[in-house]
């Protein structure tokens, strides 16, 4: 992917775009092809770390306690649930909807996945924000910095989906950067690349949007 491509849409999409009295996003909106997405194997559903992060905080929660549950908070996670707290979260809907919306990530120590699954499953599945797995050989510190720079990209079985890369604050190249990344990985996804890409759009959340390719 040309990087100079990208850098013009981007600083097009962003001049384009009339100055607003709120913070927007730069938002990329993908559209693939010759693709049956009927298909699971053919939806994307990636967690995505981005060179650049998306210029806003990403809120994380975690389900642990003892000395994972210290280190977390240690790490900057927003919310740290006792795993005690799952039931009660599973029973209150309203709780654990706007949980769900609010919060970008969910970690989880493994022995707790099961119960998660059972009570918080429907409200996080289709989301696409069940719980990473917190094995004994990862570190809970090394999940939460990268979470911190990513962003999950679901088609689910959609030809056409959109997410954001940024902020209109944010220097243009850093914008390109996070959108080469993005691209880069979807390219790796498809065995036949680009191929399977119609076209890629950019826009701030009220402008008008700029092709890529």
């Amino acid at each position: 992917m040309d990087h100079e491509k990208i850098l013009v849409a981007v600083k097009q999409a962003m001049e384009q775009s009339p100055e607003r009295k709120f913070s927007e996003s730069i938002d990329l909106a993908i559209n693939l092809k010759n693709l049956d997405m009927n298909l699971p194997q053919n939806r994307i559903d990636e967690e995505i770390i981005l060179p650049n992060g998306v210029g806003k905080p990403i809120k994380i929660a975690v389900f642990a306690k003892g000395e994972t549950a210290s280190r977390a908070k240690g790490a900057g996670a927003d919310h740290i649930f006792d795993p005690d707290e799952i039931g009660v979260i599973g029973e209150d809907k309203t709780r654990a909807k706007t949980l769900a919306d609010e919060v970008n990530f969910f970690i989880a120590e493994a022995a707790y996945m099961p119960l998660i699954g059972k009570t918080l499953g429907q409200v996080l599945g289709p989301r696409g924000k069940m719980p990473i797995p917190l094995t004994p050989d990862k570190d809970i510190v090394q999940i939460i910095n990268k979470a911190k720079n990513s962003i999950k990209v679901r088609s689910k079985d959609k030809m056409t989906f959109h997410f954001s890369v940024g902020r209109k604050e944010m220097p243009p190249e850093k914008i390109s950067e996070n959108i080469e990344a993005i691209v880069s990985r979807i390219e790796h996804r498809y065995e036949r690349g680009m191929y399977n890409v119609k076209s890629i759009y950019v826009k701030t959340t009220m402008g008008p949007a700029v092709r890529v390719i």
